[in-house]
């Protein structure tokens, strides 16, 4: 299985070091040196890490045969994939890749069925779950404890607790009765 683990930013240097927006929660293990990486666009890689370092809040990497400013700066915005076994799961038991999430379905703490969640998508923030409602219409819920106190990945449910509110604006509007 492949899992986008980050994308390459700006250049840093001249030396051809670039920065990375990290999307893995084990960046030492992900960008270790020797590690290669799958890259989307297919065309600028696989790369091989030589070496990354944390740079104040930036990470840093190194990679084989990028040696310059020039060749960094057109690595820019290429994803960057690791490849991972179907199976392995985070070392912190409260933590999950997206594709163990994504195919659950969402209840209340009180059993109703809200849907299943369709993508997660990694704000600035934090994490959202997108369920997509029974109904069709579609549910934006932060992944923070206060909203989702539980994950069952045996049973393939997550128990959320959605703020008062949150539920009626993922309702498809009613039709006007006023009409004239």
């Amino acid at each position: 299985m492949r899992l986008v683990v980050g994308r390459i930013g700006r250049a840093h240097g001249v030396k051809g070091e670039v920065t990375i927006e990290v999307r893995t929660d084990d960046p030492d293990l992900r960008f270790a040196p020797g590690t290669e990486l799958v890259t989307d666009p297919a065309s600028r890689g696989p790369l091989t890490v030589r070496r990354g370092r944390v740079q104040g809040s930036r990470y840093v990497l190194s990679l084989e045969g990028v040696n310059d400013r020039n060749a960094a700066e057109a690595l820019r915005n290429t994803l960057l994939v690791a490849d991972i076994d179907p199976d392995e799961s985070p070392e912190d038991p409260d933590e999950y890749y997206d594709h163990q999430l994504e195919g659950l379905t969402v209840r209340t703490v009180d059993g109703v069925e809200l849907g299943v969640v369709e993508q997660m998508i990694h704000g600035p923030a934090q994490d959202l779950f997108a369920i997509r409602r029974p109904n069709g219409g579609e549910l934006l819920l932060p992944f923070i404890v206060e909203f989702v106190p539980e994950v069952d990945l045996e049973r393939g449910v997550v128990t959320a607790d959605p703020p008062e509110g949150l539920l009626a604006l993922s309702e498809p509007a009613a039709a006007d009765e006023s009409e004239d």
